[in-house]
């Protein structure tokens, strides 16, 4: 019989598969190789340092092999995590990708300059949405309700935390992604100059069976009720 995929806690062991599954839809929610030919650069700045800064809010879908095809980061507090991007995540990375000193002229050269301004990820918008997050599948296991089960784990484990509310920011021209994220309840939230990105933002309160199967799919530590 094959193995049923489940959701688990990240470990270092499954960074090669995460980078794998940020590269594949890191183009409107497909493969990016010919956009950005290097393959850390994606994974660098959307899915590495949440790993290596937030581990206890990394989860992974697991094919029930133990290979990640799927993945959720974040962070329960978008201010701090800047300030740590900041001190300690580019200082890892820079050897590879320095500061450009000009402007950037190809979507690579855009993505370095993203790097190395953190900052940009706070806005007086989001104030009442601190934590943010990230999430992908790889295409065959989307649409199969693993995409909503990892989104209402991680929303648990903000809950546990006492964090109010989320939020996130995708490619405006993401339809799917958009289609996927209004299902679980996220809405507008308006920002002055977005540019190509929508931010989305709800609670992290998981209500109704459905929710509550899904968020219960791997304990969170901390959370009540659970180890």
């Amino acid at each position: 019989m094959k193995p049923s995929p489940f959701i688990r806690a990240y470990r270092p062991a499954d960074r090669a598969a995460v980078a794998d599954v940020c590269v594949s839809t890191a183009d409107e929610g497909g493969d990016s190789r010919a956009l950005y030919p290097d393959e850390e650069l994606m994974p660098t700045l959307f899915a590495a340092p949440y790993c290596h800064l937030e581990p206890g809010l990394a989860f992974v879908l697991d094919d029930g092999s133990g290979r990640a095809v799927g993945y959720v980061v974040g962070t329960g507090d978008t201010a701090e995590f800047v300030e740590r991007f900041r001190d300690t995540w580019i200082p890892r990375v820079a050897h590879r990708y320095p500061a450009p000193t000009t402007e950037p002229g190809t979507p690579s050269e855009v993505m370095v300059e993203l790097l190395h301004t953190p900052e940009r990820m706070i806005l007086p918008e989001l104030g009442d949405y601190p934590a943010h997050l990230h999430i992908d599948l790889l295409p065959d296991f989307q649409r199969r309700g693993h995409g909503r089960r990892l989104m209402h784990t991680f929303l648990a484990a903000l809950g546990a935390r006492g964090v109010p509310a989320v939020h996130l920011g995708m490619v405006t021209a993401n339809t799917a992604a958009r289609a996927f994220y209004d299902r679980l309840g996220f809405h507008v939230i308006p920002v002055a100059d977005p540019g190509p990105l929508t931010y989305l933002g709800r609670t992290t309160a998981v209500d109704g069976a459905d929710d509550l199967a899904g968020a219960s799919a791997v304990s969170v530590p901390g959370a009540p009720g659970r180890p």
